[in-house]
């Protein structure tokens, strides 16, 4: 089966429809799949539910889906850094499915291993868990979580070679590597193609059965979401004081 597409926009090709739910890598601005957003935001594609711990900032990664208004709802864990998106929840134009990252993991995890529901004890007595069942284990209660699958997930990767096994490199590793596991359809953006057998196979950190389409992208530009310095002035100082 050939999983290399051209581009973007081919990769994705087919795969789209108005109101589909797609989950999206990446934590923060690192390991995003930026050029597979760029593609569904060119085809136009509505009313989706995106699952992603945060959608970016503004107009840049899943930004750019709430600036053209292709969003109906996101279920994320963080989503402090973006205007447009608190705009949108504010003004009642977005609906939001709040989780701790953790339980936002976990759904997503077990999403892919084929399981329906599971028990937590993360919200329980808060908001988080209005609506939901309570059940008491062992003397706690404990909150009931559905797991998440998706009609698509876009990935981010740093290697992957042409069957479809993927390597993730540093923070990027965080919800990429489940969500690959937790679609119909993974597509995947590659840094570095290459041949199979040329990864170790300890190394592969998402098997390529489950990756169905692939492109390879330009070495990326590590963009920095939040950027903290002390002034030059007073980081001499703490040197000499040292």
């Amino acid at each position: 089966m050939k999983k290399v597409y051209s581009d973007a926009t081919q990769a994705v090709a087919g795969l789209l429809k108005d109101g589909m739910t797609i989950m999206a890598g990446g934590f923060g601005l690192c390991g995003i799949p930026d050029e597979l957003i760029d593609a569904i935001q060119a085809s136009g594609v509505k009313d989706l539910t995106v699952i992603s711990n945060n959608a970016g900032i503004d107009n840049v990664g899943l930004g750019k889906l709430l600036q053209t208004r292709q969003i109906a709802k996101m279920i994320s864990s963080y989503v402090g850094e973006n205007k447009e998106f608190a705009r949108q929840y504010l003004g009642g134009e977005l609906a939001i499915e709040f989780n701790p990252q953790g339980t936002l993991a976990e759904r997503i995890r077990a999403g892919g291993a084929g399981i329906p529901a599971f028990f937590t004890k993360t919200g329980v007595g808060t908001l988080i868990a209005e609506g939901k069942e309570v059940r008491e284990f062992d003397g706690e209660d404990y909150v009931m979580e559905r797991g998440l699958f998706a009609d698509l997930a876009i990935v981010h990767a740093w290697k992957g070679d042409t069957e479809g096994n993927l390597v993730y490199r540093k923070t990027a590793r965080n919800f990429n590597p489940m969500m690959a596991t937790a679609a119909k359809v993974t597509v995947a953006q590659v840094e570095h193609l290459v041949q199979p057998g040329e990864i170790d196979g300890d190394a592969i950190h998402t098997p390529g059965i489950f990756v169905k389409r692939i492109i390879h992208v330009a070495i990326r530009e590590k963009r920095i979401e939040q950027r903290t310095t002390r002034k030059r002035g007073e980081a001499a100082a703490s040197s000499a004081a040292v």
